[in-house]
């Protein structure tokens, strides 16, 4: 089965809990903090690897979690840090975010187009500090030590998009499958009925100078580009394809079609689907050449293949991409035409593939893409109005630093205050309109606001 879109939940693993310890040996009077550290949740890693060939390992279990991190001990003993969970996708995977309950997909996380390529979608969470962290010339024993931290957790869409050099585009039933089969070891379902083809087949090509990957893309109609027939689902596999392998039935197959409209409809869908896609290199088949009675329509097709080029050269008919528009002659049924066909295709593979070379050295390291992004967006602090009285504060850092708070610990809830201090908690609350004795809730806790003119800022509510 060929499955190429799917959604899964992640998550990492949860940190371990910090240790509140104190040296106790015999003949060491008044021994110091020892508390170890809680070890760090393992992440939810996605990474691409050639020998996965489509997503249908994640087509049934969708829910993943990486390993916890095991919680700190006394004597400086730190808990062990959880194992990563490495999950394989096929090259030219696309992750992004995924609303579970709206079904909407958000912001790019990654392009996964090189083998090897990862990046860390779910991070597992901090392991919590042990008492040791926390001594200063005023604390010389503090009793108490972090919780670890929750994972981060999320759902996300996995798109796969082939990865073929050229792609064999067309209207149903015009020998795209007849050509991979007799240009590759490919073997795909060839029938003399639409749309025998449902998902896209990949054949490696072994030409006289250069290899390739080429793919056979189930067959498009008028109005692919709006999703009719298959069409987005069949489309959005040319966007990764160096060049465009346009085949043409000279014949006008079982309905009569005519050859040239069938050119001119391919084209529009698709620079409707993309518009980068009316760009994108492209060489011309006709096939079924070995049947008489098309010269006329071949005629007709050579000249509306020479007059686009013109057009996209600017009106210059003697551009050099003009004397390279032409269109091959070929029958897959009889191999005529189809060695220079081929051969062509892998000079314009080869060409393009140097081209892209200098491309590849400026590609984008999504691990560090990613990682700043959110690092970025979990350091932003936004307070709400519920209420009259009533405020609510939100941002992935403040609400991790309350939920590794013990909140039975006095010294714990004191170094709470003081990291709010730090990161100017009470500034954005008396700017969005708190005042003395108004609520304010972060996470499942809740508080009553006091300005700094008072001996503690927060006041722990019973909720």
């Amino acid at each position: 089965m060929f499955t190429d879109k799917v959604h899964i939940y992640l998550k990492g693993g949860d940190g371990g809990a910090g240790c509140m310890s104190f040296r106790r040996e015999a003949h060491v009077p008044k021994g110091g903090p020892d508390g170890g550290d809680g070890g760090h949740g393992g992440n939810v890693i996605l990474k691409a690897d050639g020998s996965v060939s489509s997503l249908i390992e994640y087509r049934y279990k969708h829910h993943f979690k990486a390993e916890r991190g095991t919680h700190g001990k006394g004597s400086r003993m730190h808990g062990a840090r959880g194992e990563d969970l490495v999950l394989k996708v096929p090259i030219g995977t696309v992750v992004r975010e995924y609303n579970e309950e709206t079904k909407e997909t958000g912001e790019l996380i990654a392009d996964l187009t090189h083998e090897g390529e990862q990046v860390v979608v779910a991070e597992g969470g901090m392991g919590g500090r042990g008492n040791i962290h926390f001594v200063t010339s005023t604390r010389r024993a503090p009793t108490f030590a972090e919780l670890g931290e929750p994972a981060k957790e999320m759902w996300v869409e996995l798109e796969m998009k082939l990865m073929a050099d050229a792609a064999l585009v067309g209207m149903p039933s015009v020998g795209k499958s007849s050509i991979i089969a007799r240009i590759s070891a490919a073997r795909p379902k060839i029938a003399d009925y639409p749309f025998t083809t449902l998902v896209p087949n990949l054949g490696v090509v072994r030409g006289d100078e250069y290899d390739f990957v080429v793919a056979d893309v189930p067959g498009l109609i008028e109005g692919a580009h709006e999703g009719k027939g298959l069409g987005h689902e069949f489309l959005r596999h040319i966007e990764r394809t160096a060049i465009i392998v346009h085949v043409i039935d000279m014949t006008g197959s079982y309905e009569g079609r005519d050859p040239v409209e069938d050119y001119h409809i391919i084209n529009r869908e698709l620079e409707l689907y993309a518009k980068e896609l009316a760009d994108r290199p492209r060489i011309v088949v006709a096939n079924k050449c070995d049947m008489p009675g098309i010269e006329g329509k071949l005629r007709e097709l050579e000249a509306a293949v020479r007059e686009d080029a013109i057009k996209a050269a600017g009106g210059n008919e003697y551009a050099d991409s003009v004397a390279e528009a032409k269109v091959y002659r070929v029958s897959a049924l009889t191999g005529m035409g189809i060695d220079s066909m081929v051969d062509a295709l892998g000079s314009k593979v080869h060409e393009l593939r140097e081209a892209a070379k200098e491309a590849a050295a400026s590609d984008v390291q999504y691990d560090q893409v990613w990682e700043h992004a959110r690092s970025a967006r979990d350091k932003r602090i936004n307070v709400r109005k519920l209420s009259e009285g009533v405020f609510r504060v939100e941002g992935v850092q403040i609400e991790r630093m309350v939920v590794q708070t013990d909140w039975e610990n006095e010294e714990a809830m004191a170094f709470l205050q003081h990291r709010f201090d730090r990161l100017g908690l009470e500034k954005l609350l008396l700017k969005a309109g708190a005042v003395d004795g108004d609520e304010i809730r972060i996470v499942g806790r809740a508080f009553n606001f006091e300005t700094s003119e008072h001996e503690d800022m927060f006041e722990e509510l019973d909720i």
